[in-house]
């Protein structure tokens, strides 16, 4: 299960025929993002276990299992911006109870990242998961 967005995005990486292009895309995805308010960029919202800086930034619209996920993410680098934004989309409006169902791997392994990424990298895309999943369950 994951939202509309991410399904239109793994059309659009459907017609992209190469990684380079797809990768492209990805780093296109980040620039288009919104940049965080640095009064954001504390501590507790930083992520632990990516190579490069991270900061998520949960918004919740409502309470319990129904309460419709979003987030705000930055990162110092272009690829890892990208990949919250491929994160965003996999995850912004679905409710809370929706996002602890969404099988990350699975959905992502559609966009083929999985052989793509160094370790480091699939290792900060876990941790980014891990902390929205914590999010969420705390939010349900």
């Amino acid at each position: 299960m994951a939202s509309a967005a991410f399904e239109d995005l793994a059309e659009t990486f459907a017609f992209l025929d190469d990684w380079e292009d797809r990768y492209r895309h990805v780093i296109d995805m980040g620039k288009e993002m919104p940049a965080l308010d640095p009064a954001f960029k504390v501590p507790q919202l930083k992520v632990e276990g990516c190579a490069s800086q991270v900061w998520l930034r949960p918004l919740l619209e409502g309470t319990g299992p129904q309460a419709i996920f979003d987030f705000e993410g930055e990162s110092d680098a272009m690829i890892v911006r990208g990949l919250i934004a491929v994160l965003h989309a996999l995850y912004s409006g679905l409710t809370v109870a929706e996002v602890l169902k969404v099988d990350a791997p699975a959905e992502l392994a559609r966009l083929g990242l999985n052989e793509h990424l160094s370790s480091q990298r699939s290792n900060g895309v876990r941790s980014m998961v891990d902390r929205i999943r914590e999010t969420a369950a705390k939010a349900a």
